[in-house]
């Protein structure tokens, strides 16, 4: 049995190796703890170190031409940490945005996962190898800092830039001193230099997910009233349009009122402000600005900071709320389709929001 599973495994290397990376990613995910999270925070720092001192070591080893019987087991262990790490930032960039609007950077993310895992590109030189540290370090920096900083933004991003260079610095005036600066600029400087300048143009397009943000829930409902249990959001979905958050398809009586409920996690004391940006699908112009709304949001709550926006004018078609950071870049989005209808009696599900999910309690007709 264990020689029919040997050669089934070297048959199906390729797919084996498919499947045990879509599983662990997803397993990953499941089991991925809060951003802010003290332990989270340590062990990248211990990785990106170990990275780091195994990296210049090797960079030393190629102009000394010293070696010790034990390097040979560096590279295994560089890429494992280096596969660790960017599965971590991949997770936490896909859930702080909308795929649709991250997919480039995103995209470029897994092909870069999946290039660390790849035999070519296990058997390239060092410059590869700083270039996934760089990227690395430039994505815990971008997802640590504003969560020290308790809020988001240009002048924020471009300090987690600076932090993330760091390391650099510190290892240029490492080679500095040791009179290697020549070769230092070619396998150190220069992948450094390519990813801080794509991880600039990346966010210059709004490209990058805002972390530490993310919405785990939003939904359209006929109304949202709070409550000392939680918040109590009545919506008449029909039973069979069960992936609907709430009424996505959103029949209007005279007088009613569109309300979108989210959910948005931030970090610990983080404060901040977003944006509740509404759409209409115009047949000429495509998706026009209809309203914004400004949201206070405060961290820390296990389940999310919980807020909605209402809307009393509007007009029948196709309708998306986009959730934004104040620089533009998107948390999360919804899509409902908006028809009125005469004044009738109808019935309404009430679900009450609280803790990770929203729950059916009671229905009533009005």
């Amino acid at each position: 049995m264990i020689g029919r599973l040997q050669q089934f495994l070297r048959g199906n290397e390729r797919g084996v190796a498919a499947a045990f990376f879509a599983g662990g990613f997803v397993f990953d995910m499941l089991t991925l703890g809060r951003i802010d999270s003290w332990l989270m925070i340590g062990q990248q720092s211990v990785y990106l170190a170990a990275i780091t001192l195994i990296l210049m070591q090797m960079f030393f080893e190629e102009i000394t031409g010293e070696k010790r019987w034990h390097f040979r087991y560096r590279m295994p262990l560089v890429h494992f940490l280096l596969g660790a790490l960017l599965n971590l930032y991949t997770l936490y960039f896909f859930k702080s945005s909308s795929l649709l609007v991250s997919f480039a950077f995103l995209g470029f993310l897994v092909l870069l996962l999946l290039a660390n895992e790849s035999s070519r590109f296990k058997s390239l030189g060092l410059p590869f190898k700083f270039a996934l540290l760089a990227l690395c370090l430039l994505s815990f920096s971008a997802s640590v800092v504003p969560i020290f900083m308790g809020s988001i933004g240009l002048l924020v991003f471009l300090l987690s830039m600076l932090v993330g260079c760091l390391p650099l610095a510190a290892m240029a005036a490492w080679v500095r001193r040791a009179g290697f600066f020549p070769q230092a600029r070619k396998q150190i400087l220069l992948p450094f230099g390519c990813v801080l300048v794509g991880f600039l143009a990346f966010y210059l397009f709004r490209l990058i997910p805002p972390v530490p943000l993310s919405i785990p829930f939003i939904g359209v409902y006929h109304a949202v009233e709070r409550t000392e249990q939680g918040y109590r959001l009545s919506h008449e979905r029909s039973p069979w349009r069960w992936w609907h958050n709430g009424d996505q398809y959103f029949l209007a009586q005279p007088g009613d009122r569109v309300h979108v409920f989210f959910r948005v996690f931030s970090p610990a004391r983080f404060s901040d402000e977003v944006l509740m940006r509404w759409f209409r699908k115009d047949a000429a112009r495509g998706w026009v600005l209809q309203d914004t709304i400004t949201i206070r949001i405060v961290g820390g709550r296990e389940e999310g900071f919980r807020g909605y926006g209402a809307k009393a004018n509007y007009e029948p078609g196709s309708w998306k709320v986009q959730v934004e950071t104040t620089d533009g870049r998107e948390i999360g989005r919804i899509y409902f389709d908006l028809d009125k209808v005469p004044e009738a009696p109808r019935g309404f599900a009430v679900e009450l929001a609280e803790g990770t999910s929203a729950r059916l309690t009671l229905s009533l007709w009005a």
